[in-house]
């Protein structure tokens, strides 16, 4: 790293996080102004909207648009380089564009490690507060606390099933556990009641109360009966008890996990989650290949100023952004693999990222 590399690096990051200080306060006031109505109307408070909703909102936004910023960041600086001949200079003392590049991809991948590691960790704690506060006062959506009918399968042959849960006791009524072998029953447990267990630190707990076993053994038959058991059953209430945007509660490995479980059950409707999980890897990589675009667009010197390198850039970005929703409805209603739903735009963009570069002068 020389000096001229960390002059670069120091401008990329630098417009980068004013461009998202300066944009999301626009945005906050915006956002602000249009909803303060249904704020006072529903009594919302003063700390939920500004802990729980604004404090996750920003981060949340800031980092859906990151290759907006990315883009903006580029051509602003790189145009303003390009103005005051500072890239004409570098070239003529011999540095290669190639060469010039690297500071730019350095940038990128500071952008990116931020972007997948609040993507996947730290934003999907804080849309749990800011998904509740939204349906709570913003929507007015009720958040479904009680499901009936309940049947899945929990494990290889083993189907669980509760005739009704409810959520703010997280009890189910009616319990029963079936375990099969070569398609014949050979367990069939019932309870009259399933707590789940929401405090101890082991996942998928149940305790079972008025619990009867029933064992078949060929002809053989025996009958168990127990007041109270803990059980380890791979169910839980996020299993059955679904929301809006459920997906960008979950961090990548509960994700991961979640649609890992769901699949074993044979569960529909998993491609919003599919998607969810892929575009939270694919999305980062964006850094690199719009860094590169902007670079190449924004490098020449042009009498307009940066006009046409600004007006280029807005319009790639959001073509790009474009792109990330369409494709996203295209998997989840037209059948697309989900992991070529969310890396699409970027293999769109990688052919129109060679071509600027070659183009770029030398």
């Amino acid at each position: 790293m020389r000096k001229l590399d960390w002059y670069i690096v120091k401008k990329f990051l630098g417009t980068y996080f004013f461009s998202i200080v300066l944009i999301m306060t626009i945005a906050v006031v915006f956002d602000f102004n249009e909803h303060v109505d249904k704020f006072t109307a529903n009594n919302a408070p003063l700390e939920g909207i500004v802990f729980d909703y604004y404090l996750n909102f920003i981060p949340f936004y800031s980092n859906l648009f990151s290759s907006l910023f990315v883009f903006i960041s580029v051509i602003f600086f790189t145009s303003k380089l390009a103005g005051n001949s500072e890239i004409i200079a570098m070239l003529a003392a011999g540095v290669s564009f190639r060469r010039l590049m690297l500071p730019y991809m350095l940038s990128a991948c500071v952008i990116a490690g931020i972007s997948y590691y609040l993507g996947t960790d730290v934003i999907p704690s804080g849309s749990v507060k800011r998904l509740a506060f939204e349906n709570k006062y913003k929507k007015r959506l009720s958040v479904p606390t009680w499901a009936d009918n309940v049947q899945m399968q929990v494990d290889t042959g083993v189907i669980a099933y509760m005739e009704h849960y409810d959520g703010p006791s997280h009890t189910g009524y009616h319990f029963s556990l079936d375990k099969f072998e070569h398609k014949k029953l050979v367990s069939h447990l019932t309870a009259m009641t399933a707590e789940y267990d929401t405090i101890s630190d082991v996942r998928f707990r149940w305790t079972l109360r008025n619990v009867s076993i029933r064992e078949m053994k060929g002809l053989q038959e025996k009958i168990t009966y127990i007041n109270q058991i803990d059980s380890i059953i791979t169910l839980e209430p996020q299993d059955f008890l679904t929301t809006n945007k459920m997906q960008e509660t979950m961090t990548s490995e509960q994700l991961e996990d979640y649609i890992n479980r769901q699949r074993i059950r044979g569960t529909a409707g998993l491609r919003d989650f599919e998607v969810e999980y892929h575009k939270r890897i694919a999305a980062p990589f964006a850094a690199f290949v719009l860094s590169a675009i902007g670079a190449s667009i924004s490098c020449r010197k042009r009498k307009g100023g940066m006009g046409f390198a600004l007006g280029a850039g807005l319009a790639l970005s959001a073509i790009y952004i474009l792109l990330q929703g369409i494709c996203a409805s295209f998997s989840t209603q037209a059948g697309m693999q989900p992991w070529l739903a969310a890396w699409l735009p970027n293999l769109i963009y990688i052919p129109i990222t060679i071509i600027l570069y070659k183009r770029a002068p030398r």
